[in-house]
């Protein structure tokens, strides 16, 4: 494993431009567990039934239940992952980050240049009016919670939905612009607790591979779709920390 991290520390440091793209398994050890695990809400949750546009449209209160659940999932803290990564970039080693993740918890490590691929958990918005809401301010409403616009001299009164990509929604343009911005001109790509198996996302890493990059997978269990170009096999935060470390050291 030594020789492995010492070797992606190279590359890292040889690198024009190293982004990071990352996926639910960065945040489990926060102890947000990943919607797919025998754990995860999917086990629990059909997403015909609630993971999809269509059906928030359909029964949006029945969808809140399990919305719910996943608002108190995310009452955590980044991890020392997220916090190196976060480090790299003010480093001047990572360019950024595209992840699957809507947790924010990238941000709140202190990242700042951030592509949430399949939008945010953060903020909400109301599909009648237009009107958005921060997540703060949703908690603060009963579940579900209906938006209190005015229009017309009325309530808008309609159910908020989180600004998140639902299972039959497209992918935001903004997002897709964004993490093609970020793409453009990588030639190292850090790919951290994902295992490539969602589209178009999973796309991004063979990308940066088309443009002559190369890929370092960082998961618990090699990504069998992936096909990276080195495979750190280990903890999120410890095997991210080690590297940063590994980089400072041949940087000085």
């Amino acid at each position: 494993m030594e020789e492995l991290l010492a070797r992606a520390a190279d590359w890292m440091a040889t690198a024009n431009k190293t982004i990071a793209f990352t996926g639910a398994g960065v945040s489990t050890e926060s102890g947000i567990p990943d919607f797919r695990s025998a754990g995860g809400l999917w086990s629990r949750y059909n997403p015909a039934e609630y993971g999809t546009l269509g059906a928030f449209l359909s029964n949006p209160a029945k969808v809140w239940e399990m919305l719910a659940e996943m608002e108190e999932v995310f009452d955590t803290s980044p991890n020392s992952g997220h916090v190196a990564l976060a480090e790299l970039e003010v480093e001047g080693a990572l360019a950024g980050i595209i992840t699957q993740n809507v947790d924010g918890l990238h941000q709140a490590a202190g990242s700042r240049h951030v592509v949430e691929f399949h939008g945010s958990g953060r903020t909400y918005s109301c599909l009648t009016c237009g009107a958005s809401y921060p997540r703060a301010t949703v908690r603060a409403l009963a579940v579900p919670p209906k938006c209190t616009h005015v229009v017309s001299g009325t309530h808008c009164d309609a159910i908020l939905k989180p600004d998140v990509v639902f299972f039959d929604e497209m992918i935001p343009p903004k997002a897709i612009a964004a993490a093609e911005q970020l793409v453009q001109g990588a030639d190292l790509i850090l790919v951290a607790g994902t295992s490539c198996e969602v589209f178009p996302a999973a796309e991004i890493p063979q990308q940066v591979r088309r443009q002559g990059g190369r890929i370092v997978e960082i998961n618990l269990e090699p990504a069998a779709q992936l096909r990276p170009d080195l495979s750190l096999i280990g903890g999120f935060s410890a095997v991210t920390s080690n590297l940063r470390e590994l980089w400072l050291a041949r940087r000085s």
